[in-house]
């Protein structure tokens, strides 16, 4: 089964697209709004020092840690700014990750994109799924021009995900980010719609 919207989906501009992010299906995710009702799955893998190793959020020491994410995001929903899908492994019903919106232009009509996985749903394919469905939402409703993505040089995983996806690598961006006390590295991929649609020919 392909990804796709679920009913009430249409097309609406970026701006209404952040406040409602429509959920999205793949054969095994749902991606949908966050709520403060997944704190606790958020937590049990937002902890992990592996997991925000390579994201610019440190791993949560607490519960109330979470809670302040939740927060956040639910007044990116309201204030109509790029945000995050909680992703949600259909066979357990919990949420593993987030995948969504870390910027956007209007005048460029680019995007970036970022995501986060549970270190027990790594490499079995989970973000590539979701990937693919977010970036088929960019093109096909949002009619956006340019998706980007990156990842630091030493989580070479991450790239994999964008290859696998149609994403172009077009350099490394040396110091570009200030992360975890250090300026590292990142490599930067991107998209265009012309791309998507070729790859849909």
């Amino acid at each position: 089964m392909a990804e796709r919207y679920l009913p009430g989906g249409g097309p609406f501009s970026p701006r209404d697209f952040f406040e409602r992010l429509p959920p999205l299906e793949t054969p095994r995710l749902m991606l949908r709004r966050l709520t403060m009702r997944d704190a606790q799955d958020i937590f049990a893998y937002s902890r992990d020092p592996e997991v925000a190793r390579h994201v610019l959020w440190s791993a949560h020491r607490t519960i109330f840690d979470t809670r302040a994410y939740l927060r956040f995001i639910l007044r990116q929903y309201r204030e109509r700014e790029p945000s995050s899908y909680g992703i949600v492994l259909k066979a357990t019903g919990r949420v593993i990750g987030t995948i969504g919106f870390m910027s956007y232009s209007q005048e460029n009509s680019t995007v970036e994109v970022g995501y986060s996985l549970a270190r027990s749903a790594w490499n079995q394919g989970y973000m590539t799924e979701a990937l693919r469905a977010v970036l088929r939402l960019s093109f096909e409703d949002m009619r956006i021009h340019r998706v980007e993505a990156q990842h630091e040089v030493d989580n070479p995983a991450s790239g994999a995900v964008m290859r696998k996806c149609g994403m172009v690598h077009e350099g490394t961006l040396r110091g570009r980010i200030y992360n975890k006390g250090r300026f590292s590295d990142v490599e930067l991929y991107a998209m265009l719609r012309s791309d998507w649609e070729a790859r849909r020919r």
